[in-house]
């Protein structure tokens, strides 16, 4: 990989993907979501020589030919994600997360480029029928989000199968740590008690989920762009563990030393049906195809992420008092 283009990348996932190819020496253009206020998100805090921002939108095909000229590895992260704000503006999603994708595989099918590498989510799988999930556990849509998630991987793959385009779907579980947004799990917990508040909101806290630090995801990414056993493949990132959100708020509060409580909030609860109780992944094949493994625990990995959030300044962009969908 000598030249990278990243969708996605003023995005959490994204701003570490693009800090760890610069570090592998990887020349970058970076997409930060066009806006008046040309603020580049998260890659306000990434400076390097070789990394190139520009500003644009997936939804348009002709800025997506223009942004992947030249590049020879593509990693699409850019999407809509918060399952929430699916259940309000559901177009929306259908526009970003599928239509995107088929712009970008259209523009790198068009300019040639030697890898495709489209982010997928384990939301795809719904509550887990059998574990742990591996990569053909049934697609069950249980949000307009994941739904429209399914139907972005079935684009990219559509254009493997027909065009012989070098996809490959990267189908990270949960990750978490520094700049993620605070309507999920981990951040909304931290961000609270941090912020001095002793009554913490959440949601259900009975669901189980496959934890992996934002290190160990990027990490994931490289080493299954780096493998030209992974093209045509859907891959899983995972860690194979499970963990309660109720433990994971009680280790947080551990290792904040916080005497809290808490509160369940009806805003932060997901309709019964599309709630997703469990997910715990299986990582053999991405194991077999690369060699990864993850390497952060999930107490060092809260311990890290409470870190920067603690960290004076960082804080201060979170509005820990409202409950963003």
């Amino acid at each position: 990989m000598k030249n990278i283009a990243i969708t996605g990348a003023d995005g959490f996932i994204g701003s570490h993907l693009t800090e760890a190819l610069l570090a592998e020496g990887c020349h970058v253009k970076a997409l930060a979501q066009y806006n008046s206020f040309n603020n580049w998100g998260w890659l306000e805090q990434v400076s390097h020589p070789s990394l190139e921002v520009v500003t644009g939108d997936v939804r348009d095909p002709n800025f997506c030919r223009e942004f992947v000229k030249g590049a020879d590895t593509v990693f699409h992260l850019a999407a809509l994600i918060a399952i929430p704000y699916s259940y309000v503006a559901p177009d929306s999603y259908i526009d970003t997360n599928v239509k995107g994708t088929l712009n970008i595989c259209q523009a790198c099918r068009d300019a040639g480029v030697e890898r495709l590498l489209v982010t997928s989510t384990s939301e795809v799988y719904g509550t887990a029928l059998r574990v742990p999930i591996d990569e053909s556990h049934p697609r069950q849509p249980q949000s307009p989000y994941s739904a429209s998630k399914i139907g972005a991987d079935a684009i990219a793959m559509s254009f493997y199968n027909a065009f012989g385009l070098p996809v490959t779907l990267v189908r990270p579980f949960n990750t978490y740590g520094p700049r993620q947004s605070a309507r999920a799990i981990i951040p909304t917990i931290i961000s609270q008690i941090a912020s001095g508040q002793r009554v913490i909101k959440v949601g259900d806290l009975t669901p189980t989920r496959d934890f992996n630090y934002v290190t160990d995801t990027c990490r994931g990414f490289i080493e299954i762009a780096r493998s030209p056993l992974t093209v045509g493949e859907e891959v899983n990132i995972a860690t194979g563990t499970e963990v309660t959100m109720q433990q994971t708020l009680d280790t947080i509060a551990r290792l904040m030393e916080a005497d809290i409580t808490w509160e369940r909030d009806p805003a932060r609860i997901r309709p019964s049906k599309s709630e997703v109780f469990r997910l715990c992944g299986d990582n053999s094949k991405i194991k077999s195809l690369t060699g990864w493994t993850p390497q952060i625990s999930l107490e060092e990995g809260l311990r890290r992420t409470i870190q920067w959030f603690t960290t004076p300044g960082n804080l201060a962009g979170y509005k820990t008092g409202i409950y963003n969908v």
